[in-house]
């Protein structure tokens, strides 16, 4: 599957049953929204090239399962993530009732790929070989960026009337967490297991690879036991308490099978998950998305504009399937991106999936630290410094602020006298360049001071 076995499987069966006799009892108490956050599921493959027993075990999802053991891990979980698909009902309805315009940002997304197998030699590449080859990881950006950007020419671009451009791209990290020069890939040879457990080993595999999840998204490839991947949804803040220290940061990102990571090189050779759809479904629940059908019949993915639907498409082709919900027969949108369709059906993302992902990169905390880290590439520093240009200035001046980590600070302009002619306010902010007007102070010498809670950086500016 995308997602889980063994007693989890068994409970969630037991829990679906249940769940079925009781009316979805379940969904109705804040699991039906839940419910596609995180993994991506496999059908069995029936190509007899790449069919094998460990493939025909392959089953769908083990959504439901996974978010019961990050809840455990953290009480907070649950109220942090209605509070989210609250914030984004009400972004919606408001974007909605002032027709606003659509926000044009590209966002860039830095990624790490921490590619774990047990290769000893080190040997890279080949067709069984889980550490994969740089051209296989390359190829699966260059699909993510296909089908996020719905490029013409590509297979990721749809004449759907309601099918849309995300604007959110990602590149492989330039640099690493101490500022050094990287290719955005990571190999760890790790001996002691062949394979890795979705609900038991995420925490394990953040011990061995990791990089802060508030400046890279991490997706870790490796072999996983029956899924292909999955992925850890996004939740809002704590209202009451601030982000929790146990909040599951160090295991977000996704966890994809090396074996489905990239297209048609290497080591994917299925036939129907041939082509990188699974990282590109996975980043959607990385992105706030849920599955197309709600993870429940006729359920609610809280997107307007795809249609409801019974259920998946659990099959190997690119059929229409069709479904009647509240009295009405609509047509299911197999070809979206959040759908279990086969890779090759797969090139839709709609206005409203695109509007809910957009939305989370600017709700959720750790989302939007990063894109704030990506969009101004300014490295930390252990003290806090700042540079002040041009200098004289007779217009705008800017300021490049360096700190560690992020950190609450005011930029002030200063007279001679000590007086406040000017200030800003950055909270919980990483390394930025503050760009400020000069345009109504008079000519003379001023002075620019950075403070944070801790310390103070000052330096001269001539207006002229």
């Amino acid at each position: 599957m995308w997602c889980g076995t063994g007693s989890y499987a068994r409970s969630f069966r037991r829990m679906i049953m249940q769940a079925s006799k009781s009316g979805y009892s379940l969904f109705r108490t804040g699991w039906r929204w839940l419910a596609g956050s995180f993994l991506s599921v496999l059908t069995l493959a029936t190509n007899a090239q790449t069919t094998s027993v460990e493939e025909a075990a392959l089953q769908r999802c083990g959504t439901v399962e996974y978010e019961r053991v990050l809840q455990q891990r953290n009480p907070n979980r649950l109220r942090q993530l209605n509070e989210l698909n609250r914030q984004l009902e009400q972004v919606e309805a408001n974007r909605m009732l002032l027709r606003q315009a659509d926000d044009q940002t590209i966002y860039r997304i830095p990624v790490v790929v921490h590619v774990v197998h047990n290769m000893a030699s080190g040997e890279i590449g080949g067709i069984t070989n889980g550490n994969i080859s740089d051209e296989q990881i390359a190829s699966q950006i260059q699909v993510l960026n296909e089908d996020y950007r719905r490029q013409p020419g590509t297979n990721g671009f749809n004449t759907n009337p309601v099918g849309a451009d995300a604007r959110i791209e990602f590149f492989l990290a330039t640099k690493d967490p101490a500022g050094q020069p990287t290719t955005g890939i990571t190999r760890h040879y790790y001996a002691k297991k062949a394979s890795f457990d979705v609900f038991n080993d995420d925490v394990l595999l953040s011990q061995i690879a990791y990089w802060p999840s508030d400046r890279y998204l991490n997706i870790w490839v490796t072999k996983v036991d029956s899924y292909l991947g999955f992925t850890q949804f996004p939740t809002t803040a704590d209202t009451l308490s601030g982000l929790p220290a146990n909040s599951n940061e160090f295991v977000d990102g996704s966890i994809i099978d090396y074996r489905y990571f990239g297209r048609q090189i290497g080591t994917v050779r299925n036939s129907t998950y041939c082509c990188g759809r699974t990282t590109t479904h996975e980043i959607g629940h990385w992105l706030g998305l849920l599955h197309t059908w709600g993870d429940a019949v006729c359920g609610n993915d809280y997107v307007t504009d795809t249609p409801t639907s019974e259920g998946s498409n659990q099959t190997v082709n690119c059929k229409e399937i069709f479904s009647t919900c509240s009295g009405r027969r609509t047509r299911n949108m197999i070809e979206n991106f959040m759908d279990y369709s086969p890779d090759l059906c797969m090139n839709v993302f709609t206005q409203g999936q695109v509007n809910r992902m957009r939305t989370v990169l600017n709700l959720s905390p750790r989302r939007f630290r990063l894109i704030q880290a990506a969009m101004t590439p300014l490295g930390e520093t252990e003290k806090l410094t700042i540079n002040v240009y041009p200098n004289p200035v007779v217009s705008d001046v800017t300021v490049d602020v360096q700190l560690k980590g992020f950190q609450s600070y005011t930029v002030d302009i200063l007279d001679l006298a000590g007086r406040k002619v000017k200030t800003s306010s950055y909270a919980d902010s990483p390394s930025t360049r503050v760009l400020l007007s000069t345009n109504q102070l008079a000519t003379g010498i001023y002075i620019i001071r950075v403070k944070t809670a801790s310390e103070s950086v000052s330096s001269r500016l001539l207006v002229e």
